[in-house]
């Protein structure tokens, strides 16, 4: 059975996104795992989200601009 395009984008609003942290990242946060599934639907939320469980890793991923960091890495989709 087909799913329609409102259940489809639905499910991929709810789906997390799977995070590679790189391992300095992994160093400085105590209990940071190298992959971790964070719900977001934009890159912003997902940076929300890392936040939310180790305090301080915005920092560490943003710029003061806020922009993600030159060195970091992010693929969508």
């Amino acid at each position: 059975m087909a799913m329609s395009d409102n259940a489809a984008r639905q499910q991929a609003e709810e789906a997390p996104v799977l995070v590679r942290l790189p391992p300095h990242l992994v160093v400085l946060f105590p209990g940071a795992e190298r992959l971790v599934a964070v719900p977001a639907r934009s890159v912003a939320e997902m940076v929300d989200g890392l936040d939310a469980l180790w305090p301080g890793m915005r920092e560490r991923i943003c710029d003061e601009t806020p922009a993600i960091r030159r060195h970091i890495n992010v693929f969508v989709d």
